[in-house]
């Protein structure tokens, strides 16, 4: 193979969740790291999906870095916290 484009994606298969979640596991031990699941609930959830809007933001690096911590410590993605903190703010 040469090219990229060379794959035989006609013969290639998906993977499925089970395998996914054991090359996740051996990543960790492998490496020593936990790897955090995405916090996809937004775009999974229909009725919400369309609540949300793709927009770029930039902000000062102590708020990153709380929000990135904050994160860490409950398990999900930092910005879903800066919108939980941000939707507290305005209720």
């Amino acid at each position: 193979m040469n090219k990229e484009s060379d794959f035989p994606f006609e013969r290639a298969r998906r993977v499925t969740p089970e395998e996914n979640q054991k090359f996740r596991e051996a990543i960790s031990q492998q490496f020593g790291i936990k790897l955090r699941n995405r916090d996809l609930s937004a775009q999974n959830d229909d009725n919400d999906a369309e609540k949300y809007e793709l927009i770029s933001l930039k902000l000062h690096p102590k708020v990153l870095a709380w929000a990135i911590e904050e994160s860490q410590k409950r398990g999900i993605g930092y910005e879903t916290v800066i919108n939980e903190v941000l939707l507290e703010r305005i209720s």
